[in-house]
């Protein structure tokens, strides 16, 4: 009989330098009945070497993985189908999590529940949100999320199994940037309620190849993951969703991977070319909402050039 609450996922690529740190917090939760599944994706460096021998003594119930490189989102995937919890639980390799992480998550009745995150950098930390409630109806997260009125991460969550399993949810393979925001929205959208400890058990490491960091063009692949999210919400007749998307959260996500861009020094032209590609000036211009934001977007389409002068010199003020 299956006696595990908890599967806690683990993808695994080139994480030597953390992932004895990431498997040392989960293995001494205080927290009974969890397993552990790591899914090796290919690494060509030593990470294998270094689960094998963290987990060789481990008493708790875990499963290693190898597979050929075929991305993150292959792996999650794996994982999820290996797993036998009532609930799952994911961290990146290159995170890690407080002794207490998993049981101020766990309650056995929610859909979801949610702790805090900090971000985790030279040593220092940055909290993020706090939220005033300690129980929140999916529908109204979602839209908090979607007017970007919280900061969230998909790792925050714990997800009944049920949910991501009876409704084939998966994350997409191929897609390199957002790929945890559709999951995370797409199971929101099955569930009811998600309980809320605000108490900071998850530790988001930024470091130099943090895909955070990552400065390539990719980023702007976060608008196709919204037109699907939106795709998927008019589907499930939840179209306040997908329009709060197109009108909001899209241009939102465009006007700031632009303005990333521009902070990191890309040349003024080829972003306007791959923006001009990606038919992301059109989509810019379909926000409604906040009356300063949209008057930025309305100053930068009239004369992007220009805006993009005064950006410089007033660093980033407008």
């Amino acid at each position: 009989m299956n006696n595990i609450k908890v599967s806690v996922i683990v993808p695994v690529y080139n994480a030597s330098q953390y992932i004895g740190k990431t498997l040392n917090s989960i293995i001494y939760q205080d927290f009974d009945s969890f397993e552990i599944i790591i899914v090796d994706d290919g690494s060509t460096d030593d990470s294998l070497e270094i689960i094998n021998e963290t987990l060789i003594d481990c008493e708790i119930p875990h499963k290693i993985i190898h597979q050929e490189n075929a991305g993150v989102s292959v792996a999650r995937n794996i994982a999820i189908d290996e797993s036998i919890g009532d609930y799952l639980v994911f961290v990146d390799a290159d995170d890690h999590i407080s002794q207490d992480h998993i049981s101020r998550l766990y309650n056995g009745k929610t859909d979801f529940s949610l702790t805090l995150y900090a971000k985790e950098e030279d040593g220092k930390l940055t909290n993020m949100d706090t939220y005033s409630q300690d129980m929140i109806s999916t529908y109204d997260f979602i839209r908090m999320e979607l007017n970007m009125q919280i900061t969230f991460n998909f790792f925050q969550l714990m997800y009944k199994s049920d949910i991501i399993k009876d409704n084939n949810i998966k994350f997409t393979p191929g897609v390199v940037y957002g790929e945890d925001t559709e999951f995370a929205h797409k199971a929101l959208n099955y569930g009811d309620k998600i309980a809320i400890n605000n108490t900071v058990t998850y530790f988001y490491v930024q470091h130099p190849s943090s895909a955070i960091k990552t400065t390539e063009y990719r980023r702007f692949g976060i608008v196709k993951i919204f037109e699907d999210i939106a795709e998927f919400y008019t589907k499930n007749n939840k179209n306040e969703f997908a329009d709060l998307i197109i009108k909001s959260r899209i241009p939102k996500a465009i006007f700031g991977n632009m303005n990333f861009f521009f902070y990191n020094g890309y040349d003024f032209d080829e972003v306007m070319g791959k923006m001009k590609e990606l038919d992301l000036l059109g989509k810019l211009s379909k926000f409604e909402g906040d009356a300063k934001f949209k008057l930025k977007i309305k100053l930068f389409l009239l004369n992007p050039k220009l805006y993009y002068k005064m950006w410089r010199k007033l660093k980033n003020s407008i």
